[in-house]
């Protein structure tokens, strides 16, 4: 996918861009490659730098449109630098190959074999002449790490059916998350559970040693309601990546959570947080701080409208 819209800021003529991944999905915490190549345009330029840009298309909730209304909105939630200053001549081509990091955070393109509606890009940045250019973004795949996918089969082999996922703008209070959105994955009750809740929402948050799983509790107060039961109840737990110690499997580790998420609810009702590590130190999360202090300061940057056509002129935020 080429830089389509440099010609209205270089002039007819000027150079273009194609950022080509290689194949395969990623994986958080892992290694993103591939390579950008570089056309001259009619004349001699000279590239002051080509920057990488992750973006992630995101719910936020605007007040100016009334409480609870949502929109989508465009968050670069990190940015590396795969090339400096150099002289692109008329006609000339080159290549740049790169290879970045991934965040832990990133989330997950692929649930369930299938994507859940999660839509992440790369987008490439030519600055020329003092003017940064930026192209449409190219997409971005990425598969969920294997503690993830343990604890999503887990839950489904307990019964619960995946329903939705998308991102939601904002941080989970008392987690170690460090990007400005988080994953959020709704999931269907089995029977056994059904009296207790309409739903499960599943948020997972990596770090380099350890899975930082959030579950929410979900059951919206009847007409009889006591008036507690319209919110959520959230629990917290902590597992290293290679899964529980001891005698348990992920199946009765995640079998537990969920009973100490549903129990805590009905013991305290509405807002009720809980959480434990399992076999983890908090020090690796609280150690999370500066993992990711190279990132950008994340933000709504631009309305996704067609996230990977047009709309590539946007302001920062």
């Amino acid at each position: 996918m080429g830089f389509k819209r440099l010609l209205g800021s270089l002039g007819v003529g000027g150079p273009t861009v194609d950022t080509v991944l290689d194949p395969g999905a990623a994986r958080p915490g892992g290694t993103l490659s591939g390579r950008v190549r570089l056309v001259g345009g009619a004349c001699d330029h000279d590239v002051e730098h080509v920057a990488l840009e992750l973006v992630a298309r995101v719910e936020t909730e605007h007040p100016e449109h009334g409480e609870g209304v949502e929109r989508e909105g465009v968050v670069v939630f990190d940015r590396h630098t795969v090339g400096g200053a150099f002289r692109l001549a008329a006609g000339e081509e080159t290549s740049l190959p790169f290879a970045v990091t991934l965040p832990w955070e990133t989330p997950a393109t692929e649930l369930y074999g299938r994507p859940p509606g999660v839509v992440l890009g790369v987008r490439t940045e030519l600055a020329v002449a003092g003017a940064r250019n930026k192209g449409d973004p190219v997409p971005l795949a990425v598969a969920p790490l294997p503690a993830q996918e343990a604890v999503l089969e887990a839950l489904g082999g307990l019964g619960f059916g995946f329903r939705s996922a998308d991102l939601q703008h904002g941080r989970i209070g008392g987690t170690g998350q460090r990007l400005p959105f988080h994953q959020e994955i709704e999931l269907t009750p089995p029977p056994r559970y059904a009296h207790q809740v309409d739903e499960i929402e599943l948020t997972f948050l990596a770090v380099p040693g350890a899975l930082e799983v959030v579950l929410e509790a979900d059951k919206r107060g009847g007409p009889f309601s006591d008036g507690r039961g319209g919110h959520d109840a959230l629990s917290r737990f902590t597992v290293p990546h290679e899964g529980p110690a001891g005698p348990h499997d992920w199946s009765a580790l995640v079998d537990g959570w969920i009973q100490e998420l549903v129990e805590h609810r009905a013991s305290y009702g509405s807002h009720a947080v809980y959480g434990h590590e399992s076999g983890v130190g908090a020090a690796v999360l609280a150690g999370a701080a500066g993992i990711a202090g190279g990132m950008v300061a994340a933000g709504v940057v631009d309305e996704a409208g067609d996230f990977f056509e047009g709309d590539s002129d946007d302001g920062e935020g």
